[in-house]
């Protein structure tokens, strides 16, 4: 376990993104014990206060267990953290985490297909303009960074549509992990974003209210990038890389 140095014109927040990544890294394992205030503010040159402060916001995000009056003992992030721990795990040190990115394509694809069915069980007046436009739009655009956040927009009319706050809230998590990766993952998403039928063909079955057919084709096109991806993989494991 390694600890820098903190410039001053950068605490606390970078006191909290040291030990997060630590935590995440490996580098502090679940059951581990975090130095005292006193001896983590020498260490890292600041004072107990932006260190007490930064501990705070690590026991607020799960990350570890400070108790009153003795240690503060790190926990296995699996268990206890939550979605707002994806962004700092998609992205390791500049590089894309593969097995993150599996997981995600995996749970938008189980996400999505729902969020469809319960948005052509519930869809409002206004749906149908708002889903063909959003189809059109995308029909046009060619560059693969711009479909993605298209295809981003059509997926938000149909969380609205769905009309329910846990997907809204799940799916707005996924979104600010996927967003700043757009440029990374342009060439997996393009067939999928590059699909306009697909689209197209989930768009009606929505208006329809076919939950039945929403979802069916909801997992269809969302199956797409997960296709892509494990031929990747096989790739990457066939060159050894």
């Amino acid at each position: 376990m390694a600890f820098k140095r903190i410039d001053r014109r950068t605490v606390p927040d970078t006191v909290f993104e040291q030990l997060v990544g630590e935590v995440l890294d490996g580098e502090l394992p679940p059951g581990a014990a975090l130095p005292a205030e006193r001896a983590l503010a020498e260490t890292l040159g600041v004072s107990r206060p932006t260190v007490r402060e930064a501990l705070q916001r690590l026991a607020h995000t799960g990350l570890v267990e400070v108790r009153q009056g003795g240690s503060t003992t790190v926990r296995d992030f699996r268990r206890h953290a939550g979605l707002e721990m994806l962004p700092r795990l998609l992205i390791r040190q500049g590089e894309l985490d593969y097995d993150v990115v599996r997981s995600i394509l995996e749970t938008r694809r189980v996400l999505g297909r729902e969020v469809a069915a319960l948005a052509a069980e519930r869809a409002a007046d206004g749906l149908a303009t708002a889903l063909d436009t959003a189809v059109e739009t995308l029909g046009a655009e060619r560059d693969p960074v711009a479909r993605q956040l298209l295809a981003i927009t059509f997926w938000d009319h149909l969380v609205d549509a769905a009309n329910s706050i846990v997907y809204r809230l799940l799916y707005n998590d996924l979104r600010a992990v996927y967003e700043p990766a757009v440029h990374a993952l342009a060439t997996l998403m393009a067939s999928e974003v590059g699909s306009t039928d697909r689209y197209r063909a989930l768009a009606a079955a929505v208006i329809a209210g076919d939950a039945t057919e929403a979802r069916t084709t909801a997992d269809a096109l969302l199956a797409i990038a997960a296709t892509e991806f494990e031929a990747f993989s096989q790739q990457l494991r066939r060159t050894g890389n």
